[in-house]
C-alpha cells in the first residue's frame, strides 16, 4: 500500500487514498480468510471481479427497497431492479467462492489445518462428523467475512487520516510518538499496542465516525415500553441503537463536534474508555453477546495502517481538492467526497 501511494504522489502530485486503503483490506482479508493475496498482473481479472461483487453486494444492501416497508409489492413492483440484481450477483458469489473451496481440497487443504501455511477455508474444510459443515453454509460464512473485512476497515482508516490533514498539530503530536518508540526500525503490533496516543486518535475517530452508527443490536418488543424521557415504544416495534446519535450527544461528551483525541488520554485528565463493548458511551462495534467477531482484528489492522502511513508520510491538504467531511450513509457512514491529499514523504531509509 505504501508503494502504491509513494506512487500515485509522484504521478500526479496528490493521492486519493480510498481505492488504495479498500485494496489493502481485500488483500488483508483475502489473505486471511483463502491463503490467497492479488498483486500480479495475471491477478487482475479475478481482483476486479472480486471488487465488482463486493462493490455491488454493498449498493444492495444500503440501496432503499420499497419491498422491505410493503412485503406485497414486490410481487408487482421493483423500481430500483434490488431483486434482480440480487438475483444476479448470488451465483455469481457462489461461482466465485466455490472454485476457492474447490482449489483448497484438491491441494489438501483439510491436511494444512494445524500447520504455518493453514487458512480460514482449511479449518473449514477439516471439520468433520457432527461440526462437518455443508458446502452452501461455508461459502454464506467465507462471503459475510470478506464482506464484512473490506469495508469498515477501509472506511474508518479514511476517516483518520481525514481528520490528520485537518488537524495538523493532532497529526505531528502522533508522529513524534512513534518517532520517540519506533525509530527508524519497522512497526511490529507489539509497538502499535504501547502507544497511547495513537490509540486515542483511532478512539477519537470512532467517536466523531462510527462506521456502522446505527448498530445491529436490533429488537423487538414484546409490550409496549416506556423510556425515561417519556417516549413509549410500542409492542412489536423494532428498535436499533443510534450509536453515531450517542457519541454525539453534548450530554455525554464535552465539545462533541471537536477532533481531540485527549479527551482518551487518562494521565491528561481524560477517560480511558474500553471499546469492547463494556462502556455503552462508546461501542461502535456493539456488545454482549451479539458484538462484532472481527472487532480485535480490525481495530489491530486500522491502528497499524494509520501508524504507517503516518510514519512514512506528512499528510497535508491538496489545495485543488479540499477535505471535506460530509458523510454518505450507506450500509456503512463513508466519506461523501473521497478523500485526496498531498503525501509529503518523510523517511527515506524506511523504503517500501
Amino acid at each position: 500500500m505504501l508503494e502504491h501511494v509513494s506512487n500515485e504522489q509522484q504521478l500526479k502530485g496528490s493521492v486519493s487514498l480510498r481505492k488504495h486503503l479498500q485494496f489493502a483490506a481485500l488483500n488483508n482479508i483475502m489473505s486471511s480468510v483463502f491463503g490467497k493475496r492479488y498483486g500480479s498482473t495475471r491477478d487482475s481479472g479475478r481482483l476486479e471481479t472480486l471488487q465488482n461483487m463486493v462493490r455491488e453486494g454493498f449498493e444492495l444492501l444500503g440501496s432503499f427497497n420499497w419491498s422491505d416497508h410493503l412485503p406485497w409489492l414486490s410481487q408487482f413492483y421493483d423500481p430500483f431492479r434490488v431483486q434482480q440484481r440480487c438475483s444476479l450477483l448470488v451465483p455469481r458469489v457462489q461461482e466465485f467462492v466455490r472454485a476457492i473451496i474447490e482449489e483448497h481440497r484438491l491441494s489438501g487443504g483439510e491436511s494444512r489445518k494445524m500447520s504455518d501455511n493453514g487458512d480460514f477455508v482449511d479449518v473449514l474444510l477439516s471439520l468433520d462428523g457432527e461440526e462437518k459443515i455443508q458446502d452452501d453454509d461455508m461459502i454464506a460464512i467465507l462471503w459475510e467475512m470478506i464482506f464484512r473485512g473490506t469495508d469498515t476497515t477501509a472506511l474508518l482508516t479514511e476517516w483518520i487520516m481525514a481528520e490528520l490533514v485537518l488537524n495538523q498539530k493532532v497529526q505531528d503530536k502522533l508522529y513524534a510518538e512513534l518517532e520517540a518508540a519506533v525509530g527508524n526500525r519497522s512497526l511490529s503490533d507489539a509497538d502499535v499496542a504501547k502507544l497511547p496516543y495513537l490509540q486515542s486518535v483511532v478512539k477519537e475517530s470512532l467517536r466523531v465516525h462510527p462506521p456502522g452508527p446505527l448498530l445491529s443490536w436490533a429488537r423487538l418488543s414484546t409490550s409496549d415500553v416506556s423510556l425515561t424521557n417519556g417516549m413509549l415504544v410500542p409492542a412489536y416495534t423494532t428498535a436499533m441503537v443510534n450509536m453515531w446519535a450517542i457519541t454525539h450527544d453534548p450530554n455525554v461528551w464535552e465539545d462533541p463536534l471537536m477532533f481531540k483525541p485527549e479527551r482518551f488520554i487518562s494521565s491528561g485528565g481524560g477517560v480511558d474508555v474500553d471499546l469492547r463493548g463494556n462502556d455503552l458511551r462508546l461501542a461502535p462495534f456493539g456488545a454482549g453477546r451479539r458484538v462484532c467477531p472481527g472487532k480485535n482484528l480490525g481495530l489491530a489492522t486500522v491502528t497499524l495502517w494509520v501508524a504507517q502511513l503516518v510514519r512514512s508520510f506528512k499528510w497535508v491538504q491538496d489545495e485543488t481538492s479540499p477535505v471535506d467531511l460530509s458523510e454518505l450513509l450507506k450500509l456503512s457512514c463513508e466519506m461523501k467526497y473521497p478523500l485526496c491529499a498531498v503525501a509529503v514523504q518523510r523517511n527515506e531509509k524506511l523504503g517500501f
